[in-house]
């Protein structure tokens, strides 16, 4: 077991306590090539929490095959989505973490740390606590940017946090968002994006809610991904004013010959195709930003599986990204994690101001 190997920050008299915000999400390759997409696929192929698979069976596939054949054919889907600015995914995080925090500071929080970390590349989750802890923060609320919790995406971003407190001498006090896929703030801001994209282009025939797949296992193993997956779709659909056949919740990225959460999203656009559907809007709510899964696979391969299969017209509705809305509720789940722990100096002060306000109002 590792213990306390990471060196402590020096102790300053003069620099006083700090709560920090640490925003998580899964990661990008540095660039989008073979080269740089081969050590991020170790690193997230490896994770036990990613594939379960035991180790003497998944190493030599992992080693001999996976990493000698997928980097290239992952760099040439990173290739077709990749900005001037970067990775999407990784612009959003920072475009998400600087609007937040700028909205906490209106809102009187001044005095939070407010950062983001990758769980797989860069900036890791350890420097970015580190970076954190020499800065004053002694604790830290740390906020998967997944909506809906799994092992694989939420719990692994707390093991990284949780690897990174074991090494610690003099430990963070911490706190952690499980989920938010019910939050009526994020519901809201969904439903907002996809009213906002009806108003200029128009309804479907059938709305597409695509969620990132999980082998069915995890569900049977208590997992309850799937069920807040489920649960999310219903409340926008509610939001949305749709009925039953109006839309359909899948899930895509299968990976394996294993079965996964069920109806799967490439054969379900395939199928609404064949039937020809004039019309299929596909929104992917487990996704706070947009990135591979849902600029390529979904707004790219999708609507080739669609119009390949004789469908009429399909469009992809944009991730929330730097929508105000999320913004704003991005902001309200943190400053609900937030409370009851404000600072003795912090209460003390507005202990003095009302009681100021008390003795004018008496005089």
């Amino acid at each position: 077991m590792i213990t306390h190997s990471l060196p402590e920050p020096a102790f300053r008299h003069d620099q006083s306590a700090k709560t920090g915000v640490l925003l998580i999400n899964l990661g990008t390759p540095d660039a989008p090539t073979t080269k740089a997409v081969r050590p991020y696929l170790k690193q997230f192929l490896s994770d036990p929490r990613v594939v379960e698979i035991p180790r003497l069976l998944w190493w030599p596939i992992l080693n001999g095959i996976i990493l000698n054949t997928r980097p290239k054919k992952s760099a040439e889907k990173y290739a077709s989505i990749w900005t001037q600015e970067g990775s999407p995914l990784l612009v959003h995080t920072q475009k998400q973490c600087k609007l937040v925090k700028g909205l906490l500071g209106e809102r009187g929080q001044q005095n939070l740390v407010v950062d983001y970390a990758m769980r797989y590349g860069k900036p890791s989750v350890e420097s970015v606590i580190c970076q954190m802890r020499e800065r004053g923060v002694d604790r830290l609320l740390v906020v998967p940017l997944y909506p809906q919790y799994a092992a694989s995406s939420s719990g692994t971003a707390l093991d990284a946090v949780f690897t990174t407190l074991l090494k610690q001498r003099n430990m963070l006090e911490v706190r952690t968002v499980r989920h938010f896929h019910d939050h009526p703030g994020y519901i809201a801001a969904l439903a907002q994006r996809v009213t906002s994209f009806w108003r200029q282009n128009g309804r479907p025939d059938k709305l597409v809610m695509s969620f990132h797949g999980v082998p069915k296992a995890t569900l049977t193993k208590g997992d309850p991904y799937h069920c807040e997956c489920l649960k999310t779709g219903r409340l926008l659909a509610e939001a949305l004013e749709l009925g039953a056949d109006d839309y359909i919740v899948t899930f895509q990225s299968r990976f394996g010959r294993a079965e996964w959460l069920q109806p799967y999203t490439a054969p379900t656009l395939k199928a609404l195709g064949k039937a020809a559907t004039r019309r299929v809007d596909v929104v992917c709510p487990g996704f706070v930003g947009d990135c591979l899964e849902t600029l390529e696979e979904i707004a790219m391969e999708g609507k080739e599986d669609f119009l390949m299969a004789g469908g009429g017209e399909y469009r992809y509705i944009e991730c929330l990204n730097e929508s105000p809305a999320w913004i704003d509720a991005l902001a309200d789940i943190i400053c609900h994690n937030l409370l009851g722990w404000e600072r003795i100096d912090d209460l003390t002060g507005k202990m003095r101001i009302n009681m100021a306000k008390k003795l004018g109002a008496t005089q």
